[in-house]
């Protein structure tokens, strides 16, 4: 009798231990008919004036490059952006754009004046990169443009010959001295940054002040083919500045706005933001906490816009994103240079799956920045060049672009450090306008795997498979000598049976699903 007893409490522990382990994260999917779009500008870039992201990165120049090019742009990034499918590039600031006065970048380079970048590394600008380099470059990658307009040191007049030089057919003032320069057809830009980060290095202005100028430049823009489609974006709170958004919301007429945008970057501290590549996990702790934190800041100021505006018409543009780390030694400081690891995937996965999951008030995003700079999708030596864990995870959640969102529950145990908690697992899921349905999921512990199980009876879905990006260690990163050393490979550590599909996620993995 005892021994049976024995036994019996054997099976319980070791029913209990398979119940613990075993499923340690459920995921319940709802498919809704009025679900909200995935905009496709979600997945969105960034170039600023800053360090090499322009010069010695997109930009080689003309005829005195060895390096392959199209238009003094070189062709192994066009080749890797297109991959991407990037839906628009916002330029050229950033901080640069309210010092940025655009006439200064047209016509002939060799009579372009030259300026101090200030605001990075005290280098000499000499505007060789301008209005028509870039707009025909978004030409050349199939993207759209995104400027961002100078408030803090321009004039509306400004600001208006620029719509009308890039967007007015003819006949115009500036449309000849378009064409005077070398271009017939408009740009058609559509995308517009009425300043940026007016409350710090545009401006330090009050929201209050900001809101009336606000109004005075987007009163005087148009897209001069009265069809009223330019796409105003105000430059919008930092980080959790609540008031800022509550201030634009209450004070500027819905017909004069179309975006509000919020900045937010992840770090360790910001007075010392550690080794891009060299971190400790206490560090990795502290950057995800930051980076989850966008959750938050999401709904908090989505909260605001709902109450001026519940029918969600203004879409929260996130136009400012990603890693901010110490710069790599022996770089200029004010050049922003770092590496990117697998912690940079685990960023990118996780904030991709919040905005997907807010895509009903999130309709444009931009990672800091593209080539060179902060959290960079691209990384360049001289001739060479190499993709980052960042760019990987892009690629492989491209799918959720113009799909159609699926909600879902998430259950997800903790990941735990020194006493503190985050959330293991993320997860967004979307329904492709072929059928085809997309889940991508993130594990962020760096020493636990995770059994993911994911409810499917919403769906009849039978043909699976799955890409991963994972490494041995969170400090990994692709060096220009060993350039694939993260590079995402075919996953198929899960299992279907009964509509219930079983997941098993190494740590710091990015999981991308596809059901047929």
């Amino acid at each position: 009798m005892k021994l049976n007893f024995l036994y019996l409490n054997l099976i319980i522990f070791l029913f209990s231990v398979s119940v613990t382990y075993g499923q340690d994260a459920t995921v319940t999917l709802q498919l809704k008919e009025d679900a909200p779009i995935i905009n496709k500008h979600i997945y969105g870039h960034f170039a600023e004036h800053l360090g090499r992201c322009i010069y010695d990165g997109f930009y080689v120049g003309e005829g005195n490059s060895e390096i392959p090019n199209t238009n003094g742009v070189r062709n192994d990034i066009i080749e890797a952006l297109k991959e991407l499918q990037i839906p628009n590039l916002r330029w050229p600031g950033g901080c640069f754009a309210d010092t940025y006065h655009w006439q200064d970048g047209i016509g002939p380079k060799e009579d372009r004046p030259t300026i101090v970048n200030r605001w990075w590394g005290g280098v000499t600008e000499d505007n060789s990169f301008g209005t028509h380099d870039f707009l025909n470059m978004c030409e050349e990658l199939g993207t759209e443009p995104y400027l961002a307009a100078n408030v803090g040191s321009g004039t509306v007049k400004e600001l208006t010959d620029w719509v009308q030089y890039v967007g007015h057919e003819g006949g115009s003032p500036m449309s000849k001295l378009r064409l005077e320069n070398g271009r017939k057809d408009p740009w058609d830009v559509t995308f517009w940054g009425v300043g940026n980060e007016m409350w710090g290095c545009g401006g330090n202005m009050t929201p209050e002040y900001y809101a009336n100028l606000y109004r005075q430049y987007a009163t005087f823009m148009t897209d001069w083919s009265n069809t009223d489609s330019l796409f105003r974006i105000a430059s919008g709170a930092n980080v959790d500045d609540y008031h800022w958004t509550e201030v634009l919301m209450r004070d500027i007429p819905k017909n004069l706005i179309e975006g509000v945008a919020l900045h937010s970057y992840s770090f360790v501290e910001w007075n010392d933001k550690g080794s891009a590549a060299g971190f400790s996990e206490a560090q990795y702790f502290s950057t995800m906490q930051t980076a989850l934190k966008m959750e938050e800041l999401v709904n908090k100021h989505t909260a605001i816009m709902d109450k001026y505006d519940p029918k969600k018409q203004i879409a929260l543009v996130v136009d400012e994103w990603g890693g901010w780390y110490n710069v790599e030694e022996g770089t200029n400081p004010g050049f922003l240079y770092q590496q990117n690891t697998m912690r940079d995937a685990m960023i990118a996965g996780t904030t991709l799956n919040i905005f997907n999951n807010h895509s009903d008030r999130v309709r444009m995003a931009n990672l800091a920045q593209t080539v060179n700079v902060l959290q960079a999708v691209i990384l360049t030596d001289g001739k060479n060049m190499i993709l980052t864990p960042t760019y990987h995870v892009m690629n492989m959640y491209k799918v959720h672009q113009d799909a159609q969102l699926i909600p879902l529950t998430l259950e997800t145990p903790d990941y735990e450090f020194e006493g503190k908690k985050l959330p293991a697992v993320s997860v967004a899921a979307s329904k492709a306008k072929n059928g085809a349905v997309h889940i991508s999921l993130v594990n962020i512990d760096s020493k636990k795997e995770q059994t993911i199980e994911v409810d499917l009876a919403a769906l009849n879905m039978k043909d699976i498979t799955g890409t991963i990006l994972t490494s041995a260690k969170l400090q990994d990163h692709n060096t220009f000598e060993k350039p694939e050393n993260i590079k995402p490979a075919a996953f198929k550590d899960f299992k279907s049976k009964k509509g219930k599909l079983s997941v098993k996620m190494p740590p710091f993995s990015v999981v991308v699903l596809e059901l047929k």
